[in-house]
């Protein structure tokens, strides 16, 4: 069970969506905390953004630059569509005139005189704008004119001890620039939170956040995808199944074809996954449809996401088979969203879904498994990111039909790409098999994890009248083989149709 932090009134919000969910509630007032990463990681837009949440609320904020100057934080608050208005800016940087040399300290070593005078000008803009909220940004900057890592320790304590008992909540931005990579503000700060940018084979770099401490709080851990887009931060919590966990009656969900629903034990069970396996081209996303479709017919929402497949030709292949999804998306009961592989991360795509689930989803559909895992080839642990996910929409009553394509065509191997017993709770396999001169499809359920099934074969088409189920195919043998044998005098009666 989650741990609860339960004096929220205690913390300030960091105004990025989702940071203060693994955050335990946000930051607690009145205390410093590091923000620490490369260059390019979103520091100085994360900071305009918890200075954005005070003047929101009213209060007074600073951002201390030792720097960039007040045209550059303009330019990155513009780039967000922000305005600098409410925030007060102090850049304590040196000018063009330290190098003149008549400015050239002889005497006293020039970090003795730029230290006093920095520390200085902080303290008074403190004192002249009493700020709840305070920015300084960077500490590489502070460490360079400290030079000696106990003047730099003794420095930042007494920043800290200053700025707390004048009641400030203040972020230390560090870039890792400076000449040592000590961890001196680790272990002084309250919280730390790091930002990492990692570099992939193909498609664009993935940012991850983690909360590397944070005293008395019971926060999220682990790395936690982010992207900064237009308007600022997006952390997308790593999900944790066992945090949510929730009791529902549980239904079954027709497909809308008795034979289907009769092969499925009476239809797919509410809470359950369920895979459908099989060759290119043997009906899985027409399927998936078919149980989106019928599930909409009876007023319940549902989205699918598309990993392969436009969604302009899952909507023309679909209306011909009779399956009128458009309706369904014109009435709001149906969302298609199509993932691009290359600029998704695995903790934006799980947000997505759960979102879908939030907005009242009750069937749910990824095609395809093969496309989710061959889009993000550089992330590890896939199998267990989908596991976690498919574990937190059943625990509420979510129907969820994942689709996996089978290497080959007729006869071959029948495996697949991830451990099926691991990811789903059940399995329905389509095949093609060969018979008097055609290729023709079957389809059988493999696995149930609730509840009982056939076991038998049926014979599946898919025509302008729509998705069919026939007869248990009795008198064949090896049609999972894509060769089988069978009795000549007794297979006219399962292929007399046109279609068949």
């Amino acid at each position: 069970m989650e741990i609860q932090n339960s004096d929220t009134s205690r913390f300030l919000s960091t105004g990025v969506p989702g940071l203060d969910t693994i955050l335990g509630g946000g930051l607690t007032s009145d205390r410093l905390f590091l923000i620490e990463g490369e260059p390019g990681t979103g520091k100085t837009t994360l900071a305009l953004q918890f200075l954005y949440e005070g003047v929101r609320r009213g209060e007074s904020v600073i951002y201390i630059t030792l720097a960039e100057t007040r045209v550059e934080l303009k330019a990155v608050a513009q780039s967000h569509g922000w305005s600098m208005d409410g925030i007060h800016v102090e850049d304590i940087i040196p000018n063009e005139n330290i190098l003149h040399p008549d400015h050239q300290f002889t005497i006293f070593h020039p970090s003795e005189i730029e230290m006093g005078m920095t520390t200085q000008r902080i303290l008074d803009t403190i004192e002249k704008y009493k700020p709840t909220r305070v920015v300084l940004d960077s500490l590489s900057e502070l460490q360079l004119l400290a030079e000696s890592p106990l003047r730099y320790r003794r420095q930042v304590l007494a920043l800290k001890q200053y700025l707390s008992g004048k009641g400030c909540t203040t972020l230390f931005l560090d870039d890792r620039t400076a000449l040592s990579g000590d961890l001196q503000v680790r272990s002084v700060a309250h919280g730390v939170i790091t930002l990492e940018l990692i570099n992939q084979d193909y498609g664009s770099e993935r940012r991850r956040v983690r909360i590397v401490k944070y005293r008395g709080i019971a926060f999220r851990g682990g790395s936690h995808d982010y992207k900064i887009v237009t308007g600022g931060l997006v952390v997308f919590p790593r999900l944790i199944a066992a945090h949510t966990r929730v009791h529902t009656e549980r239904k079954q969900l027709s497909s809308g074809i008795a034979q289907l629903d009769a092969l499925t034990g009476g239809g797919l069970d509410e809470g359950t996954s369920t895979l459908l396996s099989g060759p290119p081209g043997t009906g899985k996303s027409s399927l998936c449809a078919q149980y989106v479709y019928a599930a909409t017919q009876r007023g319940q929402k549902a989205a699918m996401f598309l990993f392969e497949e436009a969604a302009n030709n899952l909507l023309l292949r679909s209306t011909g088979l009779g399956i009128d999804l458009q309706g369904a998306i014109d009435s709001g009961l149906l969302t298609i969203k199509q993932i691009d592989p290359a600029e998704m991360a695995p903790g934006e795509f799980m947000q997505a879904v759960t979102d879908a689930e939030a907005g009242g989803a009750r069937v749910i559909v990824i095609d395809s498994l093969n496309g989710y895992l061959k889009a993000m080839p550089d992330e590890r642990f896939l199998a267990t990111h989908m596991h976690e996910l498919l574990t937190y929409l059943g625990q509420r009553g979510v129907v969820t039909i994942l689709v996996g394509v089978q290497p080959g065509v007729i006869g071959g191997s029948m495996s697949t790409t991830v451990d099926a017993s691991y990811i789903a709770d059940s399995v329905i396999m389509l095949r093609y098999f060969e018979a008097r001169g055609k290729v023709r499809q079957a389809i059988s359920v493999f696995k149930k994890r609730v509840g009982l099934h056939e076991r038998t074969i049926r014979l599946f088409s898919m025509s302008a009248r729509g998705i069919q189920v026939g007869e248990v195919l009795t008198n064949f043998h090896g049609i999972l083989t894509g060769v089988p044998t069978f009795d000549d005098s007794q297979c006219h009666v399962l292929f007399d149709d046109e279609n068949g």
